[in-house]
């Protein structure tokens, strides 16, 4: 079947999901974050797209993004293809990092972009990493709060900003006021299936082994083990959940 024309959104603005392949995880170190943040600044600057927000969770991101000069399309392919090529020579890892093509719903009106920048912002709160948005490190919402008009910020929030009042300072405050009010924000999300619970994964482990127990994998041979743990991944497993439950370490089931 083929794919639906995407959307278009008369303002230009859009809010883009991508995922990593499998819901595996797709930043595992500090260092991750910060490679994808800086090639969005990077493919920003060179492909006419504009950044308003943003929020990297683990096998996550949502981005905010406004049409100027370019395509959302471009900007995509662009920055998967950069990061996905140094992630595997990162990882020591081949094939595709990413879900498929990214998903992407029009922003039609004002106020529905500051329902998408607060719903982003709260994705780690829903997710209880931290109890405020602005403590999220890899997210925009700090630099929303601490933005100084006479200072060019990434991501871009002059127009957020200049919506909700047009003295920065007061927009701060109401910005603030509007992202903590209780809410039932429902947008585009990367996926409406269940995330496995550990309790669930260690069951799903024993049936694979079938009958030999989870940490028999440690000893287990090599083109074994690797069978098994691309089949726990294929079910849905973190990298961080098979390490958990059969005890091996992270480089070894980031490699099968």
């Amino acid at each position: 079947m083929p794919r639906k024309p995407r959307e278009k959104s008369e303002t230009g603005i859009y809010h883009v999901i991508v995922r990593g392949i499998g819901q595996q995880d797709i930043f595992h170190e500090e260092d991750d974050f910060q490679r994808y943040l800086e090639t969005v600044k990077k493919v920003s600057r060179e492909s006419g797209v504009s950044v308003l927000g943003y929020c990297l969770m683990t096998n996550h991101v949502h981005l905010l993004l406004q049409e100027e000069a370019g395509d959302i399309s471009v900007f995509m392919k662009r920055l998967g293809i950069s990061y996905a090529y140094w992630y595997n020579w990162k990882y020591e890892r081949i094939g595709h990092v990413f879900q498929d093509r990214f998903k992407s719903e029009a922003v039609k009106d004002n106020a529905y972009l500051l329902t998408v920048l607060r719903y982003i912002h709260q994705n780690p709160v829903k997710a209880c990493i931290i109890s405020k948005p602005e403590e999220y490190e890899w997210s925009s919402c700090a630099t929303y709060y601490k933005t100084d008009q006479n200072t060019v910020t990434f991501p871009d929030t002059r127009l957020i900003l200049g919506i909700v009042h047009k003295e920065q300072p007061r927009a701060i405050e109401e910005l603030k006021k509007y992202m903590a009010a209780d809410n039932e924000d429902y947008c585009l999300d990367c996926d409406k299936s269940k995330r496995i619970s550990e309790s669930e994964a260690y069951e799903m482990a024993k049936e694979i082994m079938n009958g030999k127990p989870v940490t028999a994998l440690q000893t287990m041979d090599q083109a074994e083990r690797i069978q098994i743990l691309s089949r726990l991944k294929n079910d849905g497993l973190s990298l961080r959940q098979i390490c958990r439950i059969t005890g091996l370490p992270f480089h070894i089931v980031r490699k099968a």
